[in-house]
């Protein structure tokens, strides 16, 4: 009779009721994320699954794309950053078929979605969204404008770069508004750009937007405009390598920069395939005479070579030794002492004494480790620049120029981590 009668289940050994209940909830919560993520889960359990479950679950309605028009737009108003997140990742993703008739309802629910988005409190939400839709022409032009001109640059910069729904009207007013860092470079880096928008990105002076225009090769740029440039480039030398390879540079253009770009870009000009014969006899000279005036130096120089390895040897490469080189006009040991403490090459290093700039040199001595006032010794004894464009140290001792300015000039000539 014994063996007739059912046996109670038994509690797991070592398990309380509690954390059998919060195992089972744990479980349950689980369940509830796996169906989330489903694209087969069905509209009405996605949108019950929006409202009433945890932050897991509702981040995975948010990236769900068979999650329906309404639980889209309840998301949107979510208090979990990362929820309107993911729902920004989405939403893009929705835009190319909500052109049927028959989903005229989903597509209004889904703008309103959009722009509920565009206007999100939190820049992160913004900036995702702008990201996804920047490459659109199917999303609401008054969202990509109002995203354009929105103050956090991480929102505003992708739009501003790619957006095919973007006038020239459009970017000229934001051209003059001129509210948000950031905006004319990526304006410039358009494809392709105007000679208008040209114009106005090099009325501002703004040497990145300029940089990135020169580099641009669709963007038109009329000769008067390069002209106006080129009356800049020769205190603004981050300009010169990329005006040197603009395919519409006049010959009257070339020669005006080889007047003072350095010795290799004068080469480089001098190898231009639109030249006459009469130019690149010209431009010859140009290279003859900066030899005969030393500005060429030899690729090696051993004297100055085996100075700065039998110091590096000694552990006497340093602040001193360098300030000593420099006072010395020992150009050459300069050159082998800052490559080697900035981890470059000493062809880039010439190339940076040779632009006669006090910011890359200045870069560059931050990089290595060294002192504002060995830069500036090497911009006054070696490099020679006149009074009015030596750059002093700040305060008498710091560096003048922000971390990310430094890094900025160093990238310029190919010199990074």
């Amino acid at each position: 009779m014994t063996g007739s009668i059912a046996r109670r289940p038994q509690p797991t050994p070592g398990k309380s009721p509690e954390e059998m209940l919060h195992l089972l909830e744990a479980r349950a919560r689980e369940a509830r994320h796996d169906l989330a993520a489903r694209t087969d889960a069905g509209e009405d359990v996605l949108d019950y699954l929006a409202r009433h479950g945890e932050s897991q679950t509702r981040r995975a309605v948010a990236a769900n794309p068979a999650a329906p028009a309404r639980a889209n737009r309840h998301l949107a108003d979510d208090g979990e950053d990362d929820v309107r997140a993911e729902l920004a990742r989405k939403i893009a993703r929705l835009m190319p078929g909500l052109s049927r008739p028959e989903a005229a309802h989903i597509q209004a629910l889904t703008i309103e979605t959009l722009e509920r988005l565009a206007r999100d409190q939190v820049p992160r939400v913004r900036a995702v969204l702008a990201e996804e839709i920047k490459h659109l022409d199917c999303v609401p032009a008054h969202v990509v404008k109002a995203l354009a001109r929105d103050v956090e640059a991480i929102v505003a910069v992708p739009i501003l770069e790619y957006s095919p729904l973007l006038s020239d009207a459009d970017l000229m007013e934001i051209i003059a508004e001129g509210k948000v860092h950031g905006v004319l470079a990526a304006i410039a880096r358009r494809r392709p750009v105007s000679a208008e928008i040209s114009d106005a990105v090099v009325s501002s002076l703004d040497i990145p937007a300029v940089s990135a225009l020169l580099s641009n090769p669709d963007a038109k740029i009329r000769e008067r405009t390069l002209d106006a440039i080129i009356d800049q480039a020769e205190r603004i030398s981050v300009w010169q390598n990329a005006l040197c390879v603009r395919a519409e540079l006049s010959q009257r253009a070339i020669k005006r920069l080889a007047g003072f770009v350095c010795v290799e870009m004068v080469e480089r000009l001098a190898q231009r395939r639109n030249l006459d014969e009469d130019a690149k006899a010209w431009l010859a000279r140009q290279v003859r005479i900066r030899a005969e005036e030393g500005e060429l130096e030899p690729s090696q120089n051993r004297a100055a070579f085996d100075e700065v390895d039998r110091a590096a040897k000694l552990g006497t490469l340093d602040e001193d030794f360098v300030e000593a080189a420099a006072e010395a006009v020992k150009r050459e040991t300069i050159v082998f002492a800052l490559a080697r403490l900035a981890r470059c090459s000493d062809r880039t290093v010439r190339r940076i004494l040779l632009t006669r700039s006090a910011k890359p040199v200045t870069a560059l001595c931050w990089r290595a480790g060294l002192s504002m006032r060995a830069s500036f010794k090497i911009q006054r004894f070696v490099m020679k620049l006149p009074a009015d464009e030596l750059l002093p140290a700040r305060g008498g001792v710091g560096f003048p120029l922000r971390e990310e300015e430094m890094g900025w000039h160093l990238s310029y000539f190919g010199v990074g981590d």
